[in-house]
């Protein structure tokens, strides 16, 4: 029987691991007037969908790497916030997610953020120096794998675990987990390397990230550490609340 279970969760680890909703997810100007509905291409040939937020004279500009659950309509009330807050925006839905193509992999997201930042960098022209990585849950491990080769203002990473087998045996103690998983988001091993100050929000009350992992994720960084007290992980306080976006508008300089 074990056998059996170890055998399903490997087949269909990334069911289990990526959780994504479909689109249409409408367009960036029914959320915030200027919104713009935008294209990122990565390298291997996807055209990922997107929204943009420009705030004109913006101090810095926020990419966002979600979770791994729901698409970017959930992420609207941060951009809102954000944008209040005089920060442009830049939500990214990775493949497979809003009715992209492609199906979701470690090596996969890692093409979609760098596509996101080049459409920053580019086509936005955002210099680099203005740049803040914002990495919810398992998008930490997708932002911080980016710093170290592309190292931003600063990095704020909400609900970050150590890495996602780490995580994993929380909820799956009767499996090897560490062995079956196909891919690693190693958010610990990736900060250590990151250049760039680090800020770690995290609640205290996490049942799907154990706070423990969030601040073991911090001590590797040595980063900036701001603990929402009673939160757990999907609670609105952790999606635009106050703590949180005064942490990532510090992070900006503001």
């Amino acid at each position: 029987m074990a056998l059996v279970v170890g055998g399903g969760a490997f087949a269909f680890q990334r069911k289990l691991v990526f959780l994504p909703s479909g689109g249409p997810v409408g367009d960036a100007s029914a959320v915030l007037p200027g919104g713009r509905d935008v294209t990122l291409v990565t390298v291997d040939g996807l055209r990922l969908t997107a929204w943009h937020f420009a705030v004109p004279s913006a101090r810095a500009a926020v990419l966002v790497a979600p979770g791994n659950a729901g698409n970017r309509a959930l992420r609207a009330p941060l951009a809102r916030a954000l944008t209040a807050r005089g920060l442009s925006v830049l939500l990214l839905d990775y493949r497979g997610y809003g009715g992209n193509p492609g199906d979701p992999t470690e090596a996969g997201l890692a093409l979609d953020v760098r596509a996101a930042r080049e459409f920053l960098v580019r086509d936005a022209a955002v210099p680099p120096d203005r740049l803040v990585y914002f990495g919810e849950s398992l998008g930490s491990a997708v932002v911080a794998e980016l710093a170290v080769e592309h190292p931003p203002a600063a990095l704020v990473l909400r609900s970050p675990f150590v890495d996602l087998a780490a995580v994993g045996r929380v909820h799956y103690p009767f499996l090897p987990v560490r062995w079956l998983l196909l891919d690693e988001f190693a958010t610990a091993a990736h900060v250590a390397r990151v250049r760039a100050p680090v800020t770690v929000v995290h609640g205290t009350s996490d049942t799907i990230v154990p706070p423990d992992q969030s601040r073991a994720v911090a001590s590797a960084a040595g980063a900036r550490v701001v603990e929402v007290a009673g939160a757990d992980h999907n609670d609105r306080a952790l999606l635009d609340g106050p703590e949180l976006v005064h942490a990532i508008a510090a992070a900006a300089g503001g």
